[in-house]
């Protein structure tokens, strides 16, 4: 039997059946706290992808009233998107996609990381005092959905400390032009989620990727409402149509929509696909997201003085339970 620290979910928009953007309340949360748990996910952010103001401000509001929520495993949100690339807005609904305003910017940074730990902005949709003002607070930035140059990211460099799921829905690497995952591979400061499940990219991409950026390289599952369940075959996305079928979330048009990722089998996949010793595997999905969004002083170690938050799990990768803040659930 292996004993971890609890695994750690930077971006997971559902599981469990349910999806954050559709319902935006404690009962969501607490149904993906359940079904994150039984794979060894103990800590999470809720991500809600490109929606109306309206939606965020739910969101943010909900954050604040829920003084409790680390009890549920909720350490904040993940706002990915609106303010996003067209050209690379992914399955984002294209009429929700907008610049960001100094209203909402004042709401959000309001808020603060009680609220909200990591926003995706597309660099070359972003105005330097809004970036500013949420790296003040204390929000980590994320590069995502983006078309932006090497150029466009370097000259924003100083507030971009994420990125958002690497590789996808993002300006490639090419001889004449790095792009955005030049730019990644090329800054030492920036912490890079990656979806390890065999569809958003090969198997030796994630290989390169991990060589390159080490410690800075941490697994995210992008899940949405079929992780952890048997019996969807589709699904309604923001309002956009998605189908389920042996594993893949696409769109009728051929669009990824999230992954049916659970975080035991990205730990897997990364071992045994990855070729990555499952002690490195292990610090991707605990000490490196803790680290990313500044949260190590009480997540992804165990150590004296942390929260009791551990996984354990077989030599098959089947979660046999977890303790979350001192509370064991057997499997």
């Amino acid at each position: 039997m292996i004993l971890s620290p609890g695994f750690i979910d930077l971006q997971i928009n559902g599981c469990g059946g349910v999806l954050f953007n559709d319902d935006i309340s404690r009962k969501t949360l607490e149904i993906m706290n359940e079904t994150n748990k039984r794979y060894g996910c103990t800590s999470f952010l809720p991500t809600l992808i490109t929606s109306p103001d309206e939606k965020i401000e739910k969101a943010l509001n909900l954050m604040k009233e829920m003084k409790d929520k680390e009890e549920i495993g909720v350490l904040g949100l993940h706002i990915e998107g609106p303010y996003i690339s067209v050209e690379k807005k992914g399955i984002h609904r294209l009429e929700y996609i907008r610049v960001l305003s100094d209203e909402m910017i004042e709401k959000i940074a309001d808020a603060g990381t009680e609220a909200t730990k990591i926003i995706t902005i597309a660099p070359e949709k972003a105005k330097v005092e809004h970036l500013e003002k949420l790296k003040k607070v204390g929000i980590n930035i994320a590069v995502g959905h983006t078309n932006a140059t090497y150029k466009e990211c370097m000259q924003k460099k100083d507030y971009f400390n994420c990125a958002t799921h690497l590789y996808n829905a993002m300006r490639a690497l090419d001889s004449r032009e790095p792009g955005v995952v030049g730019f990644l591979f090329n800054n030492d400061t920036t912490n890079c989620g990656i979806i390890v499940d065999g569809l958003h990219m090969d198997f030796a991409s994630v290989e390169i990727a991990k060589k390159i950026l080490k410690d800075r390289l941490y697994l995210v599952t992008d899940a949405v409402s079929p992780a952890g369940t048997d019996n969807m075959t589709e699904f309604m996305f923001e309002g956009n149509r998605v189908l389920y079928k042996d594993g893949k979330c696409v769109s009728p048009e051929g669009t990824l929509g999230g992954s049916a990722l659970v975080m035991i089998d990205g730990v897997k996949n990364l071992v045994e696909k990855v070729h990555i010793s499952l002690e490195e595997a292990l610090r991707m999905v605990t000490s490196y997201p803790a680290e990313a969004i500044t949260v190590d002083e009480k997540y992804g170690f165990i150590k004296e003085g942390y929260f009791a938050d551990l996984t354990y799990f077989d030599d098959k990768f089947n979660v046999k339970g977890t303790v979350s803040k001192g509370k064991l659930t057997k499997y």
